[in-house]
C-alpha cells in the first residue's frame, strides 16, 4: 500500500513548478487574452477590441459606430456577460492548481489537466459563438448590406474596407505557459521500468 502511495506521490520540483504554474495563471489576469485590430484606409493606425478576463478596452465607441452601417450589434460589457464571473473561475483555476501543487499527488494533477483542457475548449466555443452571433445576426435594414460571416479566433478577414486581425493576448500565453508546466511532471516523475 505504501508503495502505491509513493508512486503517486510527485517530487519536490513538481510541486514548485505546478506552484509556479499557479503563479502565471495569476498573473494573466491582469493581460489582455484576445485582441481585434481593424485596418482601414481611414484608420491607418488601426482600432482595436482588447479583451481582458473581465472587460473590454480599445476604441469600442468608434467600432461599434463604424459597426452600425453594416448592422451588427454594439460590443459592450453588457453583451459578454462571461466577463463578470470569467475572472473568478481564472482565480479558482488558479487557486486549484496551487492546492495541487501542495497536495504532490499525481492523480490530482491528472484532474487539473482534465479540467485545464475543457476549459479551454469551452473558452474557444465560447468566444467562437460571440463571433458566430455579431457576424451572422446583421440588421437587414443597415445602410450597407453584407452577407453574414464569422470573424477568425486567429488570423485575417476583410469585412467592407477593413482588414481584422484576429490574435491572441499575452494573458493567454501566459495561461498555456502554465498549462505546459503542468505536463512537466507527467514525464519527470513517470515510472522507469
Amino acid at each position: 500500500m505504501n508503495v502505491s502511495k509513493k508512486g503517486n506521490k510527485l517530487s519536490l520540483i513538481s510541486a514548485l513548478l505546478i506552484g509556479a504554474s499557479a503563479a502565471l495563471i495569476v498573473v494573466s489576469m491582469f493581460f489582455p487574452w484576445w485582441r481585434m485590430l481593424f485596418i482601414a484606409p481611414q484608420y491607418p493606425e488601426g482600432l482595436n477590441i482588447i479583451v481582458y478576463p473581465n472587460k473590454l478596452e480599445g476604441q469600442i465607441d468608434i467600432i461599434n459606430g463604424l459597426n452600425h452601417y453594416i448592422g451588427m450589434a454594439n460590443f459592450s460589457e453588457e453583451n459578454f456577460p462571461e466577463l463578470g464571473y470569467l475572472i473568478y473561475i481564472v482565480g479558482g483555476l488558479a487557486a486549484l492548481t496551487l492546492i495541487t501543487a501542495l497536495l504532490r499527488n499525481k492523480k490530482v494533477l491528472y484532474g487539473l489537466i482534465g479540467i485545464f483542457m475543457i476549459g479551454g475548449a469551452a473558452g474557444i466555443w465560447d468566444l467562437y459563438s460571440a463571433l458566430k452571433r455579431y457576424g451572422s445576426n446583421l440588421d437587414p435594414k443597415a445602410p450597407i448590406h453584407m452577407d453574414p460571416f464569422v470573424p477568425p479566433i486567429i488570423g485575417e478577414n476583410t469585412v467592407a474596407n477593413f482588414i481584422t486581425h484576429s490574435i491572441l493576448g499575452t494573458g493567454v500565453y501566459f495561461v498555456i505557459a502554465a498549462f505546459i508546466l503542468l505536463l512537466i511532471p507527467l514525464w519527470k516523475d513517470r515510472k522507469v521500468k
